[in-house]
């Protein structure tokens, strides 16, 4: 019985910590995530593709338009270069301050968003078109030593309103 006694103490002992559970600066992070946040519009009207790119990490899901993919930061850098070339951004603006949350010990934060995005094309053939929708997100960010990274992002939108503006 004393055995069992000893066996079960050590048990419990060896499975709790000596470390106190890790405590996180909430406000200072929600800060840095809305400090991302203002990066991702800055490099959609600077036409900032690899700076654009290196804010997803090297795990990143995209999960859009019924497709989830696991593209590389080179494939996203190519991509969203390829996407800024061809628009011209009037208005990229939250309809709503995002929602942030983190996971308890503050590695893990998630961002709900909703956008309206207005910009510019040309058709095949050489009109000017004005698009307008709103696009929503869940972006899933991940600490990564010091440094917040996007992991994970689905994304829906409306459909799009066009106009000529020739």
């Amino acid at each position: 019985m004393k055995a069992i006694l000893l066996f079960t103490f050590l048990m419990l002992f060896s499975c709790t910590s000596n470390q106190s559970p890790k405590i996180f600066d909430k406000e200072k992070a929600t800060q840095e995530i809305l400090g991302l946040h203002q990066l991702q519009k800055e490099f959609h009207f600077q036409k900032k593709a690899t700076e654009f790119a290196n804010l997803l990490s090297e795990n990143h899901i995209s999960v859009n338009r019924g497709v989830v993919s696991s593209p590389s930061v080179e494939e996203n850098t190519v991509r969203f270069q390829d996407y800024f070339n061809k628009v011209e951004f009037v208005k990229w603006d939250d309809i709503k301050p995002p929602v942030i949350r983190f996971s308890d010990d503050g590695s893990i934060a998630y961002t709900i968003v909703e956008k309206e995005v207005i910009n510019k094309y040309k058709n095949d053939e050489g009109k000017e078109i004005q698009e307008s929708t709103v696009f929503s997100w869940v972006a899933i960010y991940k600490k990564y030593g010091t440094d917040w990274k996007i992991d994970c992002v689905a994304s829906t939108n409306l459909p799009s309103e066009e106009q000529m503006t020739d």
